[in-house]
């Protein structure tokens, strides 16, 4: 499973690139500038669990547990859930979709629960 959200980690990594300068460059002069900052929001957030995702991978190559399954889980959803949203919100303008915007900030939030969960469990290793 470690492996699996390192993967994850580095695909969504590559994504937030892609998007941030998809954003900055072909969608900033297209849309309202309260729609970029919301874009801009889902890129930065994204950005950011990738990286989480990134450490989950690299903890769960030597500490494996079910709590940090679930942190994985929950903050890969999140990802797609709150900055999908967002991303789609902002190229489309629907505001309708800004209700599935903090249930995916809900996911964010239990994987981060999830992680300290994960964190307090660990025991120190021989050597």
């Amino acid at each position: 499973m470690a492996r699996l959200f390192l993967l994850l980690g580095a695909l969504n990594g590559f994504l937030t690139v892609a998007l941030g300068a998809f954003g900055a460059h072909a969608l900033r002069p297209r849309i309202a500038p309260d729609l970029y900052t919301v874009f801009q929001t889902g890129v930065e957030y994204h950005g950011i669990h990738a990286l989480a995702l990134l450490a989950l991978g690299l903890l769960g190559l030597h500490h494996p547990s079910r709590a940090l399954q679930w942190s994985g889980w929950l903050m890969s959803s999140g990802i797609v859930l709150f900055s999908g949203s967002l991303y789609l919100l902002a190229v489309s303008g629907s505001r309708f979709l800004g209700i599935v915007t903090p249930v995916g900030g809900f996911a964010l939030l239990s994987g981060w629960l999830s992680l300290i969960i994960a964190i307090r469990q660990l025991r120190p290793t021989a050597g």
